[in-house]
Formats: structure tokens, sequence, C-alpha cells
């Protein structure tokens, strides 16, 4: 008995020494992430722009592979997101509780919003990112002007008149308001409806299998994203604009590293440093895919597996925070308002920094979790405060980079809000918080 159990011993030893050397997915996405950026960057300066480079390689197996996997996270998002919600609005179930936890939630994203916005406009104002800047240098690309909307239609829109149609248009906030209403019906009727209950349970778990598939070509996916952004942006298209990247940059560090990790010590006692190893994976992804929305079945299931935040409420707030909580976007309008008025020699009243706070804390609700849409927001920002909607046009080039950055704080601030909320509902298991991981 005694040699079984050594041989038992010995045995479970070399299993864990195996998962541990087996490379995890983690690590081949920021492999592929890594080697992405070196390709990009040989491209750009040292293979010769020909057919080959131009056509084949970069916009032809770059373009479409990457894309494509793109399209094929983008596809899973909405049905996703819908069936999420209704299991995790089931599985609160008192319609009280679900709604402590949504004013919970709705509550932190606007508040770390208008800091987050309030930061950049501070960031911005000691750097002065437009003050010396030669127009010459900068090429202006031609912007799209979004569609000024009053809060009265932010809120109407909110509530759809068609769930087919949202849910054919991928329009994510009356999708969540469709679902969480279907979900609190269906926790209502109990087992009259445990048929369709278990329909929504069990097509979640289909989409969440999915997921782990189309995530399984991620690295190449994240590879072919990363090379053609890199071969498009060469070192030189930066120097012009290097005041107003590093502000942004800095805007975005703090919001991520000091006031969301001071949230999370301060709301749950939980290590920062440990969070921030455990979801590096996840940012490492949003950074590469630029998206929050491709980004949501991935943060539900890191925060379960490594976090021990329960599905039931990652599969309400992630989705939500996808939609609703933008603060990287935030702080980049913030540091782009200033660099616009200083280009332009624009002076702007304390009542105007109100107004950008407010208003662009306003456009991150709805704004679609996907890449460059924060551009087009950016220009309802401007006319809050009459900016020329040109100054847009300057940053277009170098936004490709930033509009990744920011993606990376958007989905921190919503796993670190979901942490925080699972934590205060009594829903976050701290001992898989601490466990080590075993793959590397």
């Amino acid at each position: 008995m005694g040699k079984e159990k050594q041989t038992k011993k010995v045995n479970e030893a070399q299993n864990t020494k195996q998962e541990k050397k087996k490379l995890g997915l983690t690590t081949k996405i920021f492999i592929g992430l890594l080697l992405g950026a070196l390709t990009g960057v040989i491209l750009h300066y040292i293979v010769p722009s020909g057919f080959v480079k131009d056509t084949v390689i970069i916009n032809g197996i770059c373009y479409v592979v990457g894309n494509g996997f793109l399209r094929a996270m983008q596809m899973l998002v909405v049905p996703l997101v819908f069936c999420s919600l209704v299991c995790g609005a089931m599985a609160i179930g008192d319609s009280k509780k679900l709604g402590k936890v949504g004013v919970k939630t709705i509550l932190f994203y606007l508040v770390t919003t208008a800091i987050a916005i309030t930061i950049a406009l501070g960031t911005a104002k000691i750097i002065n990112p437009g003050i010396g800047l030669d127009m010459s240098a900068l090429e202006i690309a031609e912007t799209t002007i979004a569609e000024k909307q009053s809060f009265a239609d932010v809120l109407l829109n909110i509530i759809p008149k068609n769930p087919i149609q949202a849910l054919a248009e991928g329009n994510m906030l009356p999708i969540i308001v469709f679902a969480i209403l279907v979900g609190i019906v269906l926790a209502k009727q109990g087992d009259r409806c445990e048929t369709v209950g278990n329909f929504f349970n069990e097509f979640n778990n289909v989409m969440m299998d999915m997921t782990m598939l189309v995530m399984k070509l991620a690295p190449i996916g994240v590879f072919c994203l990363i090379a053609k952004t890199f071969a498009g942006i060469g070192f030189s298209a930066f120097v012009p604009l290097l005041k107003y990247m590093s502000g942004v940059f800095i805007a975005l560090g703090i919001q991520c590293f000091v006031v969301y990790m001071a949230f999370l010590k301060g709301f749950t006692g939980l290590n920062p440093f440990k969070f921030i190893k455990k979801f590096l994976p996840v940012m490492g992804f949003a950074f590469s895919t630029a998206t929050s929305n491709a980004t949501i079945p991935l943060s539900i299931d890191t925060l379960d597996k490594k976090m021990g935040v329960s599905k039931r409420i990652s599969s309400f707030t992630i989705p939500l925070g996808a939609t609703i909580n933008m603060d990287g976007t935030a702080i980049m309008q913030g540091v782009a308002v200033i660099f616009a008025a200083q280009a332009f020699n624009i002076t702007l009243t304390p009542a105007d920094y109100i107004t950008v706070i407010a208003t662009a804390t306003l456009a991150s609700i709805g704004t679609a979790g996907v890449p460059g849409v924060g551009l087009i927001t950016l220009s309802m920002v401007f006319a809050s405060v009459g900016l020329p909607v040109e100054a847009i046009g300057m940053i277009m080039g170098i936004d490709r980079i930033l509009d990744m950055t920011r993606t990376v704080v958007n989905i921190t601030g919503d796993a670190v809000c979901t942490t925080i909320v699972a934590h205060q509902d009594k829903a976050l298991n701290k001992e898989v918080f601490a466990a080590q991981e075993l793959t590397l």
C-alpha cells in the first residue's frame, strides 16, 4: 500500500509538472502579440513596398485572418450577451436584489468615468500637448461627425421599439434592457417556465463553449491584427504628436493602476498586483483586438476561474460595462479637448471644462464597444464647447495605438467593478483568487 501511495504521488507530481510546462492560451496570445509587433515593424522599415508586401501580406493574409478572427468573436457577442444577462437576471432572482446590483454597477461606472475625464484634463493641462505644435507636420484626415442626441433621446433609445431589430443590429443598450426584463420575468415564473429557463442556461453554455473554440485561434488572429497595425504606422508618425500621446498614456496609467486598484483594495481588500497578474491575459487580448465587446467571454471566464467571481454577477455586470463604461475613451477625449484648444489658440473657461466632463461621461453611455468609435463620439464633445471638429483629423493617424490602450482600461474597469460588486454580494470566492495558476 505504501508503494502504491508513493507511485500515485509521483504520477501526480509529474502531471503537475507537465501542466506547468505546457504553454497556456494566455502565453500563446502574448507571443502572438509580440511577434506581430516585431513583424509589423520589420514590414514597415525593412521590407520594400510592392505587390507581395502590400497586397499579399498586409492587405491580404494579415487583413483577412485578423479581421476574420475579430468577426468570429463579434459573431458571438450578441447571443452571448443576451443569454448571459438573461441567466444572470434569473440567477439573482429577486428583482430588488437585481436592482441593487444594477444601481451599484451603474453608479461605479459613472463615477469612474467622471474621475477619468477629470484626470485627463488635469494631465493635459500639465503637459500642454498642443503648445508649440508644428501644424505642417501633421496629416489631417477626414473626420466622421456624430449626430448630437439630447439626454432625453439617449434615455428613450435604451427602450427597444423592436427587440429583434436591436439584436440584429447589435444595439447593446436595448438588448441589455430586454434581456434583463426576460430574466426577471423568468425568475418570477419559477417552475412554470422551467423549460424556457433551461433553454437559456443550456444555450449560454453552448455560446461559452463556442467562444473557447474560437479563442483557440486567438494567437494567430492577434498576430495578424498587430502585424497589420504596426506595418501601417511607422514611428515617424508619432513624433509630432508625442506630447498628446504621452498625455493620454499617463492619464490611462493613472486610471488603470492607481484609481481602479485603490477602489479594489479599499472595497475588497484583495491584492491589486495579484489581480493585475491574473487579469493580464484579458488586457493583452483587449489591446490586440481594440474592442470591449470581443473580450466579454474571456473576461467572464477569467473572473470565474482565476478571481472566484460568480458568473451570476459577472454575466450581468461585464456586458453592461462593455456598453456604458468607457473610461479609456473619456480620457482620450479629455486630453484631445486640451490638445485641440491649445493647437487652435482657443481659451476654455471653467464652465467649458464642466461641460466637457458632463458631455464625455454621457457620450460614453451606449457607445459601441468596437474599434475607433471614440473618435466619432469625440465630435460631440468638441461641439459642446465650440472646438473645431477638424482637430480630430490631426489625431486620427495614431489613434489605433491609443484605441488599443484605452480598451485595456475600459475592460479593466469592468472587471474591478464586477469584483467589488461580487464581494459586496458575497459572490466572491477569495480562495480561488489566492490560488496559484498551474499553466504558464
